[in-house]
């Protein structure tokens, strides 16, 4: 058994994370791609299980918990479950990362009042 998820790309003025929650598909994982201009990023917020960021392009600038660290391309961050975090754009270009959720559900609770779109 398989599932194909197709990519299809967003409508104008739409966010261009795209968000994978695995049981829908039959995974044990769930994701988002992220796709976020300079200054974006989400807000501070928690998951019960742990979280591993890979950055693919672009420069970020992490929270998790009372750290706070940069990462560039190829760098791999991994947040505890329970710990509230969060990471911005900190560079002058695209910032495109995959956000792991050790979770066949993304579950998330909001610290602090968010605008962007969710990692």
């Amino acid at each position: 058994m398989y599932n194909l998820v197709r990519h299809t790309e967003p409508a104008p003025g739409a966010s261009r994370t795209v968000r994978f929650d695995g049981d829908e598909h039959g995974s044990e994982v769930s994701f988002f791609l992220v796709d976020n201009e300079p200054g974006q990023g989400p807000a501070l917020h928690v998951h019960p299980y742990t979280e591993t960021w890979i950055v693919r392009a672009g420069e970020a600038e992490f929270m998790v918990g009372r750290d706070r660290m940069r990462a560039g391309p190829g760098d791999i961050v991994v947040g505890g479950a329970g710990v509230p975090h969060k990471f911005r754009n900190v560079g002058t270009g695209r910032l495109q990362l995959v956000c792991i959720h050790a979770s066949a559900r993304i579950i998330q609770e909001w610290v602090e009042e968010h605008d962007q779109p969710t990692a």
